[in-house]
């Protein structure tokens, strides 16, 4: 059958457009053959936490579900009772782009606090750290950060350890969204637990999509103190795969060797390839510093809305357009979107 696109072309849209990483491709079709158990009770679900524990340490334990709001969702909704909140930052992912579902669906309410570049400090995290005890206020119980942010920065394990020692020392659990987690440890060129299990990060929602994966996340507890009935409520939500080997052994390809470390940092560097060939361009400013895989510009609308119709993209705030990598970047692609950039820019100045 052949494909209804054009395989050539590409975006900077977002990451989640790529498609699949071939090696993760391969392991699917390895694990294809023959009938296994049902629900999780497989060989490659099994491998699949030996690869966790490798990278998060022998208490980890993690379980696969479909998509990246479940998996925030059901680690939320695991770490809290239903009279206790979440504390995040205004412009977390959980907060703007999940369709109120930690709200609608999982019943926690959600408290925001302004960030200049969408992480939160100890001091920020004050701002919401209050009112224990008083029964006409959702307690505090969480603190949920994303590494890396909406905004494209990355916290360091120094800056997540420090709040995971606050939030602690409040008697408050930590969450970590970790949909570009790999993203941020190929970044800072350190092991993911350096920015989770060794900062005192209790649960994460661990990304699999955006970096090769056909489909898949998942919840992956690292303090077995602080998550409760995941099993039921992964089924509540609706997210207990049937086939999960086929969930798993993606997870196994990506995390049991170096695929997940390549991916990221091929995403990485053509970000960084894209930011400095756009910022040559007159007229475009690139509006934020680049440490991952996205890159922050602003440039004229009506040149945006030209440059949209030849690589798609999406408009952010303050007037600022945001291109993402992925790990099926070339420079041939990120030198093509440059060219087109400074085509239409010309086409405006005359």
């Amino acid at each position: 059958m052949n494909p209804r696109h054009d395989p050539r072309l590409k975006a900077f849209a977002s990451d989640n457009y790529a498609g699949v990483h071939p090696e993760i491709l391969q392991a699917v079709v390895a694990a294809n053959g023959g009938h296994q158990t049902s629900y999780g009770d497989d060989v490659y679900t099994e491998a699949m936490q030996e690869v966790f524990q490798k990278h998060f340490g022998e208490r980890a334990q993690a379980w696969p579900v479909f998509n990246g709001t479940a998996a925030n969702v059901v680690s939320l909704r695991s770490m809290t009772a239903q009279w206790e909140a979440v504390i995040c930052a205004e412009s977390a992912h959980i907060n703007t782009d999940e369709g109120g579902a930690p709200e609608v669906a999982g019943g926690i309410k959600l408290l925001t606090v302004p960030t200049p570049d969408g992480k939160l400090t100890p001091e920020l995290i004050d701002r919401q750290a209050w009112g224990f005890g008083d029964v006409h206020r959702a307690q505090p119980k969480v603190v949920s950060i994303s590494n890396t942010t909406e905004l494209g920065t990355v916290y360091t394990a120094a800056e997540i350890a420090a709040i995971c020692a606050h939030a602690h020392d409040l008697g408050l659990l930590v969450h970590l969204d970790g949909s570009r987690l790999t993203n941020a440890a190929a970044a800072l060129d350190v092991p993911m637990r350096a920015l989770t299990t060794d900062a005192g990060v209790d649960v994460i929602s661990f990304g699999g999509t955006k970096i090769g994966l056909m489909y898949g996340e998942a919840v992956v507890v690292l303090n077995p103190d602080a998550a409760t009935g995941i099993d039921y409520l992964r089924k509540t939500f609706m997210q207990l795969s049937s086939k999960m080997r086929f969930v798993s052994v993606q997870f196994e390809a990506l995390l049991s060797g170096d695929l997940w470390l390549r991916n990221a940092r091929r995403a990485n560097e053509m970000a960084r390839r894209l930011a400095e060939a756009v910022g040559r361009v007159p007229g475009v400013r690139v509006a934020r510093a680049v440490e991952a895989n996205a890159v922050f510009a602003a440039l004229p609308p009506d040149v945006a809305e030209r440059l949209r119709k030849r690589f798609r993209f999406y408009d952010w705030t303050d007037g600022e357009v945001r291109w993402m990598c992925a790990f099926d970047t070339t420079e041939e692609d990120v030198d093509a979107f440059a060219a087109a950039l400074a085509e239409e820019m010309s086409d405006t100045r005359r």
